[in-house]
Formats: structure tokens, C-alpha cells, sequence
């Protein structure tokens, strides 16, 4: 039976993902992912450790890593009204699992090791991992190599190549799991395939595979509990593209004052000012004092009297435009593969991701509306503009009182640019404590990236991206070797676009 579903993803809860056993805190949070759902039950219930896992859970855990996608999916006859049905359908729906071939899962039955590399080689190709490693894998010096089925090979082969399975000669394909058991190898799972899109040999990549395996492991003095893993990132230039040919914000704003037909003509003489500034930097470079805090000033005014709903709606209309400097990418599109990939690794291992950007809250909302990013509103910091009610008629909020059938609205006054030291300011004044890890690209970033890593009780990183690569983006060698010599100086962690990452936009997009 074929049909189509929307998967809603429900966020683990912080008393099921941390756990006081031995095992590390990532592993704690993986058990928490492999969650049993019996019918009968109303919520999730964690699963004995010592229980022997089974088909279900391991594919319910991989589904659960997708945050539950909406797919086009196929049941398998036996699992249609069983907890585990819309797991498994997702997993043969994109090729995980495949059944015994009979229309049936079996999703009751313990999962057999050969089973589970199986499953796990191919979510890592579903994943873009890159699973050619393991193709000339010699496993012959395995004792019990000539027991694993024949269609477990290859995958047996890539598995220990990352590895995820416990030190040993043998690979006992035959036999079961406890969830205990399952757990650990998820975990150098999780490890071994992290930041697929970035070379072998990046050192960032290494420096933030080995601070997250020590920041979750308990037994480790670089332990961090699950509530004080805090991460923030920088968009523009950071999580997403910010030369094409200008910022986000920036576009939008030209568009809304100069292109706009249902706006172009009501525009004020400052907006149009602002807006033909932005016009010439696009075109010829331009710097302009001031451009950033105008920006906003302009932002407020030129979408003023708009609802919430009808901003993000505008919002959601431009990104449909195509990127003027590259092909296969629209303006909502631009991420960069690398960084969200980043972004993954971090919530997998329990950290909260913060976005903390220069631009204009509401749109970078409108930006993360939908996307690749799960990352909720509520962690999303930005430039402010007031927002008042529709009926509100320019009363000071302290003399007007909020009525039913009133409508929130944007007010055409400019709060904050959040730049430089107003990113620390707001951090503290929103998350309410010191983040750990701090991802940027330029000085705009700089406070956020000392306020993290300075006096923290924690141990902490901050990255900087370097905008190196004149191929495959429009990048800046000036700004770039700055920013190099910048991390040197303040001991940041350079992320060079043109030697760590093997895509930047993902398959099918190229620069015109």
C-alpha cells in the first residue's frame, strides 16, 4: 500500500537523552534515540540496556536521526499498524532495509550484526558518506569471515574500516545485540561517518570530532553536561551564502524598494538611498559607513504594517528567485553543505544550536523557515525592530493592552544591529549563559568567538571560516589571508572553503 505521510518530528526529551550510566553522554543520547514505542504506550520508554535489540529499534533510531522526513512511503506487510510501521516504511522508502523478501519486515526479531552493518552501509550512502573505502578492505584475516552472508560483505568491509565494531578478530554476523551493545557502535557510528563533505585531512574537522568525543565522554576531565553544550553560529558567510552578490538582507531590501511593483513606487527617499547604495556595492565593491545600521533603519520601515505571517510569506517568495551567480540554486538554497553538516554532528551528540546573526531576526527565520536546518525559532537571535499590535495606533506598549482580534505587526522602528559586541550582549541576555563552542567568518564575529573561549569553565573552540575558494564560490583571497592571520593571532580555528570541504553547495550546483 503506498502513501504519502507527514512525518512530525518530536525532539527527545532531555530526561530520556541523559542518562547516569557508565557509558559516555553521546552514547546516553543515541539510547535515547533508539527509544521503544509500544502500542500501548503514550510516550517513549527507554529500553533495558541489557535487552537484545531489535530490527525495529535500529531502524527506528535512523529514522529518528532524520527528525521523522515525510516521504513517499511503502509499508511492509506486517508492520502497517505496528509502532515501528512509519520507520520502516521511510527505510525502504530510501533504500535502508529491504525485508526477507517475503513483503514482511520482521521488525520484532533481534537484529543480527550482519544485519545491522548492512543497515548502517547503507545509511551512510543515503547519508553521502563515501563508502568506496572499504571496497578493497581485506577482512580475510577475520576467523569467522566465511560465515557472514554474501550480501553482508561489502558492508562488513566498510565497517571496519571506520570502525564501529568492538577490538577483536572476529565480526560474529551471526549473532545478536543487547541495546547496550547497539548503542556503542552507533556511537563510533556517529563518529567514524561525521562531516561527510570535508576532507580526510582537515584539521578542523578533526579538531571538532576530537572536542566532541571528549566533551561527551563522562570519564573524561573534557566532559560537559548535556545542558551546558551550547553552540552558536554566525549565518551569513557561516551557515549560508553572503556573496550573491551581497547579504540575504541586503538583496531582499533592493528588491522590496527598487524592484518591487507592488512597493517601488511608495518607497521613501530613504529607503531608496539605502537600497541604491546596496546597489552600487553589489556592482562595483563599494563600502558605505553607516550601510549596516541604515540596512535595518530601512528593513523596519519599507516592510512596516506587514503580520508575521506576511513578512515570512514575502520572505518565502524571494527565496523561490534563482542565485544570479550560479546554477541549480535558488536564493533560499544557499547552505553550505559542510556547515550543516556541522550542525547535525552537534545535535546528535547533544549540544544546542544557537543561530546568532547581523541580519534582521524575522528573515533569518524566513531563511531557516523549512530547510535543512532544525533548529527552532526559539534559537534563532538577530537584528531586532519593535513589533507592535495592528490596533495599536503608535501608543507606548506600557498604555495599550493586547485585545482579542488583534494582530501582531510589524512597528517600522529599528532596535539593534546584533554585530561585534552586541552578539555577547544578546547572548547573554537570551541564552542566559556562556556557549562553548562559537562558529563565525569575519570581525563582525569576533566578540562572540573571545566571549566564548575566554574564562569559560568549559573547555571551548571558535571556527572561522575562511572565504579561500574562488572556484566554487565567490570568495575573497584578501579577506581570507586576514581572517588566517586573525584566527593565528587569537587562537581561532581556521576552516579554510577551498582545502576542507569537498562540496560547498552540494551536487548539482556550480558557479557561472
Amino acid at each position: 500500500m503506498t502513501r504519502r505521510r507527514r512525518f512530525a518530528g518530536v525532539p527527545i526529551s532531555k530526561e530520556n537523552a541523559v542518562m547516569k550510566r557508565t557509558f559516555s553522554a553521546v552514547t546516553a543520547v543515541l539510547l535515547a534515540l533508539v527509544m521503544v514505542l509500544p502500542a500501548a504506550a503514550v510516550g517513549p520508554i527507554v529500553p533495558n540496556p541489557d535487552a537484545v535489540a531489535s530490527r525495529a529499534i535500529v531502524i527506528d533510531a535512523l529514522y529518528r536521526r532524520e527528525y521523522k522526513p515525510e516521504a513517499a512511503t511503502e509499508d511492509f506487510d506486517d508492520s502497517s499498524v505496528q509502532w515501528y510501521a512509519d520507520a520502516a516504511a521511510w527505510g525502504r522508502t530510501v533504500g535502508i532495509v529491504n525485508g526477507d523478501g517475503n513483503g514482511n519486515f520482521s521488525g520484532d526479531r533481534a537484529v543480527t550484526r550482519a544485519e545491522l552493518a548492512a543497515m548502517l552501509y547503507r545509511y551512510a550512502q543515503y547519508k553521502g558518506v563515501d563508502v568506496s573505502e572499504g571496497e578493497d578492505t581485506n577482512i580475510l584475516d577475520y576467523e569467522d569471515v566465511f560465515d557472514c552472508p554474501e550480501w553482508s560483505i561489502p558492508a562488513f568491509q566498510w565497517s571496519v574500516t571506520i570502525p564501529i565494531w568492538e577490538e577483536g578478530g572476529l565480526l560474529l554476523p551471526n549473532e545478536t545485540l543487547t541495546c547496550s551493545e547497539l548503542t556503542h557502535i552507533l556511537e563510533n557510528f556517529t563518529h567514524g561517518t561525521a562531516l561527510p563533505s570535508w576532507t580526510a585531512d582537515a584539521k578542523a574537522k578533526k579538531a571538532l570530532v576530537d572536542y566532541v568525543i571528549g566533551a561527551t565522554d563522562p570519564s573524561e576531565p573534557t566532559f560537559i553536561p548535556v545542558e551546558d553544550r551550547i553552540a552558536v553560529f554566525d549565518l551569513d558567510g557561516t551557515l549560508f551564502c553572503e556573496t550573491d552578490p551581497n547579504y540575504f538582507d541586503y538583496t531582499l531590501l533592493k528588491y522590496r524598494v527598487l524592484e518591487d511593483p507592488d512597493y517601488k513606487d511608495k518607497a521613501s527617499d530613504f529607503e531608496k538611498e539605502v537600497a541604491n547604495k546596496i546597489k552600487e556595492q553589489n556592482e562595483t565593491g563599494a563600502s558605505f559607513s553607516g550601510l549596516e545600521v541604515d540596512h535595518g533603519k530601512a528593513v523596519s520601515t519599507a516592510f512596516a504594517g506587514m503580520t508575521i505571517d506576511e513578512f515570512n510569506a514575502y520572505i518565502q517568495e524571494f527565496k523561490k528567485q534563482e542565485m544570479p551567480s550560479y546554477d541549480g540554486m535558488k536564493r533560499g538554497e544557499g547552505f553550505y553543505k559542510p556547515m550543516v553538516e556541522v550542525v547535525e554532528y552537534l545535535q546528535l551528540n547533544g549540544f544546542t544550536v544557537y543561530v546568532v546573526s547581523g541580519t534582521d531576526r524575522l528573515i533569518v527565520r524566513g531563511i531557516l523557515w523549512d530547510n535543512v536546518l532544525n533548529i527552532p525559532n526559539r534559537q534563532i537571535i538577530g537584528s531586532d525592530e519593535i513589533i507592535v499590535s495592528d490596533n495599536q495606533n503608535g501608543a507606548d506598549g506600557l498604555n495599550y493592552v493586547f485585545a482579542e482580534g488583534d494582530r501582531l505587526i510589524l512597528g517600522g522602528e529599528f532596535i539593534i544591529k546584533n554585530l561585534k559586541m552586541n552578539k555577547v550582549s544578546v547572548i547573554m541576555q537570551e541564552i542566559g549563559q556562556q556557549p562553548v563552542l562559537s562558529f563565525g567568518n569575519s570581525t563582525g564575529d569576533s566578540s562572540m568567538a573571545e566571549y566564548v573561549t575566554s574564562g569559560n569553565k568549559y573547555p571551548t573552540l571558535a571556527f572561522m571560516l575562511c572565504c579561500d575558494d574562488l572556484a566554487r564560490e565567490n570568495g575573497n583571497e584578501s579577506k581570507a589571508q586576514k581572517m588566517f592571520d586573525l584566527c593565528e593571532e587569537f587562537d581561532w580555528v581556521p576552516v579554510s572553503m577551498k582545502n576542507d570541504w569537498t562540496t560547498i553547495y552540494g551536487d548539482g550546483v556550480t558557479k557561472k
